[in-house]
């Protein structure tokens, strides 16, 4: 999605989307920041919103919730590999 559509739909400014780019809180899949963005990282930005909005997280906590979350994806994603035998043990 392009960006002007990922700024309408996160509900975000540019300001705070580019801060947030640089704090790698967001990470489009692209390596063109114009038109990378997906529902996941919409969801993304809904949820760090969430984060300082709603449960008054700072930003060191965001940092650590974000990289907690991304950590339980990574096994999640993992732990579906191996159930499918497709898991990187299965060369050994």
């Amino acid at each position: 999605m392009k960006r002007e559509e990922f700024l309408t739909r996160s509900g975000l400014e540019v300001r705070t989307l580019e801060i947030w780019l640089e704090q790698r809180w967001l990470l489009p899949a692209a390596e063109d920041v114009e038109t990378g963005f997906s529902e996941i990282d919409v969801a993304r930005a809904h949820f760090i919103r969430d984060l300082q909005g709603g449960l008054g997280v700072n930003d060191p906590g965001i940092d650590v919730i974000l990289h907690l979350v991304d950590q339980l994806h990574g096994l999640r994603r993992a732990f579906a590999e191996l159930k499918q035998g497709q898991g990187p043990l299965d060369g050994e």
